[in-house]
């Protein structure tokens, strides 16, 4: 008998940042860069510097996705298939990981 792949529901997951990782919130822009093992920054965009810093390990996806719709209203669309993919992209990276999953 094989397995059925579980679906994960990306707006459930309870993401938190990694601890290790450092980052700094340029003052003149308001974006956000990480420091990855004191030789790589990363630059992230409006939208994911935004994002950043609500990472809590409290709030789940479709919480921060609400945040992001009230914070970018129509700007932000679309909503969901864009935070899904910040999300696969940050964990890709190990920048964050969900607890719940």
């Amino acid at each position: 008998m094989s397995k059925k792949k579980q679906s994960i529901n990306y707006l459930d997951l309870i993401p938190q940042r990694a601890e290790t990782l450092r980052w700094h919130t340029d003052e003149a822009t308001g974006l956000i860069t990480l420091e990855v093992e004191n030789t790589t920054q990363v630059h992230l965009d409006e939208t994911g510097s935004y994002l950043w810093p609500l990472i809590d390990g409290q709030k789940t996806v479709a919480d921060l996705a609400e945040c992001m719709k009230q914070q970018f209203g129509e700007k932000a669309e679309p909503l969901y298939p864009r935070i899904i993919k910040y999300f696969q992209i940050v964990e890709s990276y190990h920048f964050i990981k969900f607890l719940n999953q």
